[in-house]
């Protein structure tokens, strides 16, 4: 029996030998623990290359995701799996061989944000791997009449080819499993994992049908996000689609429709960041503006360029250059509902009457046209 166990392997259950004895869990257990020692750097670089290859293959696919993480499985987790009871023979090991039996000794899990994003995932793992095994945990728990929530794991190998490669090539055979997930999903299996995958039947019947409604909830939620993120898509490039064709009439301001506005108007900037824009379409609303057509009416009659080096001596940048004709056109309007327009604010109160006063002496007369009679201080302007 000493010899089979210092191998990893359990003895033949139809056997005298495992009749009159009792197996050694723990000395099974021990003996897989050491031999997983002198392996777990191998599986802790393989974690990290199966990790890189996904992650550069999303960005070079331009997919977007939550996370992405790698871990080898760790010695103590190892120990105690190799050292659980067959569910079919409480007298011998679940893993005879547990080096080879245990596939989940490199891990890597992808975390989404929509249920689309997880197919584009399945789709890398598809072509970039050897795929052993795939597993819908939905399905797994159903049969198994657990508490769980759907995501994918994969059993990978590295290809071939990718073996041949002399920096790949230690890695030739090992497995390693990939589990792909949205972030809802996740919560879930985090929330199963505390309650320590209890089966169904064994919680009592309030608690089970809680927890079901729980599933459907979050299943349900996972749809809706998916839903609302092609919807916002598609609104996003319907209204890039009018901007380009001077159709501005309902064009929701957002910071995609003002870039594109600002684009086709001012001409390009560069410089500009996705948080400035976001930040002036705030400015906007605050101002009283909802669509693009009220917004294009408001600064038809001026030139952004005059306006800007009238005022600083040189060119702006495209975002000052609006604010500076909506100051002009709007005068004291402006500064009024502006977000900075605060008791504590003296410095920008000052700084708008200079610039106001510095137009007028170029010749521009200054609030001639009224903001639209909604947003901040609307009433009070």
């Amino acid at each position: 029996m000493s010899d089979a166990v210092s191998f990893g392997v359990a003895p033949d259950p139809d056997s005298d030998e495992s009749e009159s004895e009792e197996f050694d869990f723990d000395k099974h257990a021990a003996l897989a623990k050491d031999a997983y020692e002198q392996v777990y750097s191998l599986y802790d670089e393989f974690s990290s290359v199966i990790e890189s290859i996904i992650s550069t293959c999303l960005a070079n696919s331009e997919i977007s995701i939550h996370s992405i993480t790698s871990r080898p499985k760790s010695i103590d987790g190892f120990q105690r799996k190799a050292g659980k009871a067959s569910s079919e023979n409480p007298n011998s090991p679940r893993y005879g061989k547990p080096l080879q039996e245990i596939t989940d000794l490199a891990g890597v899990r992808v975390i989404t944000y929509f249920l689309s994003v997880v197919q584009d995932v399945e789709a890398v793992i598809q072509e970039q791997f050897e795929v052993l095994e795939r597993i819908d945990k939905s399905e797994a728990f159903e049969k198994d009449r657990r508490l769980g929530y759907q995501s994918l794991h994969f059993l990978v190998r590295l290809k071939s080819n990718r073996c041949a490669l002399p920096e790949y090539a230690r890695f030739s055979g090992l497995s390693a499993e990939i589990q792909v997930r949205t972030i809802l999903q996740h919560t879930w299996a985090e929330i199963e994992h505390d309650i320590q995958y209890k089966a169904v039947y064994a919680l009592p019947s309030q608690i089970r049908r809680r927890f079901m409604a729980l599933a459907g909830v979050l299943e349900i939620a996972d749809r809706e996000f998916q839903a609302i993120a092609k919807q916002d898509r598609r609104l996003r490039e319907a209204a890039l689609k009018s901007v380009a064709d001077d159709q501005l009439t309902g064009v929701e301001i957002t910071p995609d429709a003002l870039k594109a506005y600002l684009d086709k108007e001012f001409g390009p900037d560069g410089r500009m960041s996705d948080y400035s824009y976001s930040w002036t379409v705030g400015l906007l609303k605050d101002l009283g503006f909802i669509d693009l057509d009220e917004l294009d009416e408001f600064l038809s009659e001026y030139n952004d360029g005059e306006v800007s080096r009238a005022l600083h001596g040189a060119r702006q940048g495209q975002l000052t250059r609006l604010e500076d004709v909506l100051m002009v056109a709007a005068g004291n309007e402006y500064k009024l509902r502006h977000p900075w327009h605060r008791p504590d604010n003296e410095w920008f109160d000052e700084m708008v009457d200079r610039r106001l006063e510095k137009a007028e002496g170029k010749g521009y007369e200054v609030g001639v046209k009224r903001l639209p009679d909604r947003g901040r201080n609307a009433s009070a302007s």
